[in-house]
């Protein structure tokens, strides 16, 4: 109530008094819906990552705000940016509403407890502007990127109602699409509430949007009823799906009935006050405030939300787009529905759109704003998958066209660019059901690598090493991907790189190639990786470079391009072409000091490279030693496998500069939160292909004074070359002292490779779970171990044991 607003908000301003803040501050309450009781649960007296959203929401930008009150001004001395007019003192008000939801990333660990509670475990969120609360709620689940435009899981309706109403009463990540269910099962909003303990006004809007799918599917083809439904949010799709039609009939239904959206401004002050500022939202009502302009537009589509596989390096790219836009003379529009980023700044683009990134969303952007062209290549996956049906649909994608994208993705027309060139490629094959996936892999022998086609960030792709586990696989990845076929390839061992490329179509530039410090098989957003490269020869340097140039120019690469490669056998072999911004971007950018997006944008617009002074060919490295190093939160989700592999696991990372391997690798460390003990006990357990190389760690971490700890295995093979070495039972013994020594401190680090046994492989798990618990470093590939050495060798003295 508008009491209880009052009453918090008065609550709010005497915290801030009492603790003489300045700037900005963040106060959450929890409110007693039976009385006008509340607590105080936490004040964060700085800007926080409600302020971002904050800011987003109002067009009120509280981090600008508080910089200006540090630096000694006050808020009647301070402009409102977004009015121009007003002062900073006004509050804001908004005459729209707003939904953020948080993205979770459930859909690569799905193993892991999505029950929610006091520990943040999203990744990202996003955030929806409508007139309504059920507008801007649908509007936010298609912005989810989650493989729905609509509060619905079909898997949902097989279960029974005791399931259903057990899993409302725990919340977890997809409780909105549980309550959604539990409506279409006519349940009462009381019934609902006393199982959810959710305030009854929100489910009254949930159950509203129900109610209209119940009146969309009995009055088929009603126009009314089309434009009622329309202003509540509901995607053509959604309406298509009812109605038995496609989605562009829908469209040219409402585009006849002139039922079109328009775009209103979010202007912090709900219309009182003129403003200028060109951030705006779609809803379905009869005037518009967004007027295209006389000078020629490029829109660009952002990335969406932060998730694991597509994190804030797409966004780093757009914004530099956006830059390069506007220095060639253009109007930068830009798309995206994320708060956390950049590119939905108000101040970036000359235009921002905060809407979802569905077909259906953009189309009626470009309908308004008819741009000379839709650049893609800088909003990850999100924004490769609307660059077909856009192209389809007559719209102009900018840079490399949507065929060549396609000859990059699609196996069987890669493989024929490759065999065309005569490079090297590991031995693979395509398959569309079981059969044909368990004929290919015996044809190229195990252990092989399978992966559904057109993935980001390695999802549901795996190692595996006989007939039984692809058969237990492809029962799991084909659901996952039913429209592609599963990609198999025969797994090579060998360092693993990847280089950034870009082209005019003509001269194709290398800014610099990255080594990756973990061998082939873990995803390349999970391995370090360093610049300039530190053990390739010159032979394979030329032959990366060699094969990149021509590979862009095979196919027709304008904009940026990423190549990976494994080196086998003094043998660069390709392995995957990405013909768009990659998640190395930014650091490539860093290293380098080219800016690799505004170069790659310029040459999409016209400007060739050897305009912007680049020849074709690998630049000179640069000073310096760069590692990029990935952050991950496992202690954030319990139950989710730590081993590192070929599906992607990090959700960030950082960078550690300097002028040796060790110190840049030091650097990279401390900033990942790992910080290494200089001594202490090692606790080692490798499966058998790893204990050679282990053995040879192992004396290091002895010469550097360690303590080895082995499970029996690994620990006789460590006594065979004279190493000392404490054993310690397994945990299929019945004994728990390797869990207990973990929890207890007795161990300072733990290396851990997984064995095929699936039994070692569950205690492997159990023993990762508690080092990642008890926040002990942890290394799950020997040469992540190999780089901390270097490190810890770096710090100590070298000792070796007394003899007597």
């Amino acid at each position: 109530t508008d009491k209880e607003v009052q009453m918090l908000r008065d609550a709010a301003l005497k915290i801030i008094r009492a603790l003489k803040i300045e700037g900005g501050c963040n106060v959450q309450f929890a409110l007693d819906r039976n009385s006008f009781k509340y607590y105080v649960i936490e004040v964060n007296p700085r800007v926080s990552r409600s302020s971002a959203l904050a800011s987003k929401a109002t067009g009120y930008p509280i981090a600008k705000m508080a910089a200006k009150i540090a630096v000694g001004l006050h808020l009647d001395e301070i402009k409102n940016p977004v009015t121009k007019k007003t002062w900073a003192e006004f509050e804001p008000a908004l005459d729209y509403v707003v939904t953020k939801l948080p993205r979770f990333p459930f859909d690569k660990f799905e193993n892991g407890d999505r029950t929610l509670g006091t520990q943040m475990k999203a990744t990202g969120e996003v955030m929806a502007i409508g007139r309504t609360l059920e507008e801007s709620l649908l509007k936010a689940v298609r912005s989810l990127e989650v493989g729905l435009i609509h509060p619905e899981r079909p898997a949902f309706a097989k279960l029974s109602d005791d399931e259903l109403s057990k899993q409302i009463i725990q919340a977890n990540d997809e409780r909105l699409f549980y309550l959604a269910e539990a409506f279409r099962r006519d349940y009462t909003i009381e019934e609902v509430a006393e199982l959810s303990k959710m305030n009854p006004f929100f489910l009254d809007k949930i159950k509203h949007i129900v109610e209209l799918e119940r009146e969309l599917a009995a009055h088929k083809a009603d126009l009314g009823l089309l434009a009622e439904v329309k202003r509540y949010g509901f995607a053509d799709e959604e309406i298509a799906k009812l109605w038995g039609l496609h989605a562009d009939q829908v469209r040219q239904m409402r585009k006849e009935q002139k039922i079109l959206p328009v775009y209103k401004m979010v202007d912090t002050c709900a219309g009182e006050f003129a403003s200028d500022t060109p951030y705006y939202y779609s809803t379905y009502e009869s005037s518009t405030e967004s007027v295209k302009s006389d000078k020629p537009s490029v829109l660009v589509i952002g990335s969406g939300p932060i998730r694991i596989g597509q994190g804030v390096e797409f966004d780093y790219a757009t914004v530099h787009s956006v830059k390069a836009i506007q220095k060639a003379g253009y109007e930068a529009i830009i798309m995206n529905s994320n708060p956390e980023t950049v590119s939905t700044d108000f101040s970036i683009a000359d235009k921002l759109y905060f809407e979802p990134l569905t077909l259906e969303d953009v189309l009626n952007v470009i309908d308004l704003e008819q741009p000379e062209g839709v650049i893609v290549q800088f909003g990850g996956q999100t924004a490769i998958n609307l660059a077909e049906p856009l192209a389809n649909r007559g719209i102009k994608i900018l840079g490399t066209s949507v065929e060549d994208l396609n000859r990059a993705e699609d196996r069987d027309l890669f493989d024929q660019v490759i065999k065309s060139l005569k490079l090297p490629q590991p031995e693979g094959g395509t398959a569309t059901d079981k059969a044909g996936a368990l004929a290919v892999a015996d044809k190229i022998g195990y252990p092989v690598l399978v992966r559904p086609s057109y993935v980001l960030g390695g999802r549901a792709m795996e190692i595996v090493h006989d007939a039984t586990e692809l058969d237990n696989y492809i029962d799991r990845a084909v659901s996952v991907s039913h429209d592609h076929p599963v990609l198999i390839d025969h797994y090579l061992v060998g360092k693993e790189c990847e280089v950034d490329c870009i082209s005019d179509g003509d001269t194709v530039v290398l800014p610099g190639i990255m080594e990756h410090i973990e061998r082939a098989g873990i995803h390349s957003g999970d391995s370090m990786a360093v610049y300039p490269p530190q053990t390739f020869s010159q032979d394979i340097i030329d032959q990366i470079t060699d094969a990149t140039i021509k590979l862009s120019r095979t196919l027709n690469c304008i904009g940026l391009m990423n190549v990976q490669f494994i080196i086998h056998d003094g043998k660069a072999y390709v392995i995957e072409v990405n013909p768009r911004a990659s998640r190395t971007v930014p650091f490539l950018s860093k290293v380098t000091n080219i800016k690799l997006a505004q170069v790659a944008t310029l040459a999409i617009l016209g400007l060739s490279l050897k305009e912007q002074g680049f020849e074709t060919g690998l630049l000179p490295n640069q000073s310096g030693i760069h590692v990029k190093s990935p952050v991950f939160s496992f202690s954030k989700l319990n139950h989710v496998d730590s081993l590192l592999g070929p599906e992607m696991k990090s959700t960030g990372e950082v960078m550690g500069s300097d002028t040796t391997l060790a110190k840049a690798l030091y650097k990279a460390f401390e900033a990942a939160g790992m910080h290494l003990p200089q001594f202490g006990r090692a606790l080692i357990t490798v499966k058998d292909a790893d204990k050679a190389e282990a053995t040879a760690l192992a004396k290091r971490f002895r010469e550097v004074g360690y303590q080895l700890v082995a499970t029996s295995g690994t620990a006789k093979a460590f006594e065979k070359t004279g190493i000392t070495v404490s054993t310690i039972e397994k945990l299929d013994s019945g004994q728990e002292t390797i869990l207990e020594d973990i929890a207890n401190r007795k161990i300072q680090l733990v290396i851990n490779t997984m064995s095929a046994d699936k039994k070692v492989s569950s205690d492997g798990f159990r023993i990762r779970e508690a080092a990642i618990e008890h926040g002990v470093p942890l290394m799950t590939s020997l040469d992540t171990a190999g780089a901390i050495l270097k490190v810890l060798e770096l710090q100590a003295f070298s000792i070796s044991p007394i003899k007597s």
